[in-house]
């Protein structure tokens, strides 16, 4: 659903959301990267600020919600180095394959994410972009292009391609940044009230002369349990049940002292770890409530917020969520509060809430 406003209402840490709940703080975390002693604040703030929990969104973001001290909180937050840049901060939007640079693909994409984000907070023409509009780089396993950013870049086995709203559109990349700012930079000149690319009228504004192929599938699905890495080491996959992490065990997570990814599917991964250290650590974290099993019925459900947190919704989606789990129904379910459909993933059956019950928006 298309919503043309004026003004750009997505919340950061800077600009927050008033919910029905309090103050909401949206984190920028590009790639979804995180070090341990920044996860440690975040649980820190949410515990002694907030609802002692933090929500991964389907973005690799996390959120603050019910927040009484904004100020103090976006003080901590930028003190972690993670608020480089005011000005920018809710251009941060970059979602890439998780695994990459540890697991397979055809190119190791993490100095990438890291030019890229310094690139967009180095471009003054891209500070209005606004807190929608999201880039993807995929390694080549497909897990990321599938989600259908607005612009992206897909390493195929010949090379990296431009990708928009999920499609390939043919044209080889040489300078992944520059061309992915370049990009950026058009829609922001045309876009009018637009705020996410398939809110133009004609997607070929953007990139006259060029060819757009089908959308490429959703692929990923969030990567769990046990992950051998190519050097040796292992990375640890966490599901987090419908992307609520309580502080609490956000802090276990932080006190292995490893690198943390928070994933588009609102999962965990704890990365780089000895084969010694990563079973011990899942002997503490797996009792905690995180999920370590690929075939979960957990995997399978996702909503939005829904009541009490969100003043438009019918209903406890979370809760419905919760009492739907069935580990035989063949189709992921998003349970959500109103026809705006927050979160919705790009494949799957969209259930919105009645009030008396539910009925199928999307399929």
């Amino acid at each position: 659903m298309a919503r043309l406003r004026d003004s750009d209402a997505c919340p950061g840490a800077l600009q927050v959301h008033q919910a029905a709940d309090g103050p909401l703080i949206r984190v920028r975390l590009p790639g979804g990267t995180l070090t341990s002693a920044q996860l440690a604040t975040l649980a820190r703030l949410s515990a002694d600020f907030g609802s002692a929990t933090l929500e991964l969104t389907g973005r690799g973001n996390v959120q603050l919600r019910a927040v009484t001290d904004v100020v103090k909180v976006a003080e901590a937050i930028a003190e972690t180095g993670l608020l480089p840049s005011p000005t920018h901060e809710r251009v941060r939007n970059i979602v890439a394959s998780p695994l990459s640079g540890r697991l397979g693909g055809n190119a190791d994409l993490r100095g990438w994410v890291a030019d890229l984000d310094a690139a967009l907070c180095a471009e003054p023409g891209l500070a209005g972009l606004g807190g929608r509009f999201w880039f993807s780089l995929d390694d080549g396993r497909g897990d990321v292009s599938g989600l259908h950013a607005d612009v992206g870049v897909h390493v195929f086995p010949d090379g990296p391609r431009l990708l928009l709203a999920g499609r390939d559109t043919g044209i080889p990349v040489t300078d992944v940044c520059q061309s992915l700012i370049d990009v950026a930079l058009e829609f922001v000149k045309i876009r009018g009230k637009a705020w996410r690319v398939t809110e133009l009228d004609d997607l070929g504004d953007l990139l006259p002369g060029a060819e757009l192929g089908p959308a490429l599938p959703p692929l990923g699905k969030a990567p769990v349990g046990w992950i051998p890495q190519d050097d040796g080491r292992v990375a640890l996959g966490a599901a987090v049940p419908l992307g609520v992490l309580a502080a609490r065990v956000a802090e276990f997570l932080a006190a292995i002292e490893a690198p943390i990814l928070i994933t588009p599917w609102r999962s965990v991964l704890v990365c780089d770890l000895p084969e010694e250290r990563a079973d011990v650590a899942l002997r503490v974290l797996a009792p905690l409530g995180l999920i370590f099993d690929e075939n979960s019925p957990w995997l399978a459900v996702s909503a939005c917020t829904g009541s009490p947190g969100c003043a438009h919704s019918a209903a406890d989606v979370r809760a419905d969520a919760a009492q739907a789990l069935d580990a035989d129904y063949p189709r992921h379910r998003h349970f959500v509060g109103c026809e705006r459909a927050c979160g919705s993933p790009v494949d799957g059956e969209v259930l919105v809430a009645t009030g008396t019950g539910y009925r199928l928006l999307r399929s």
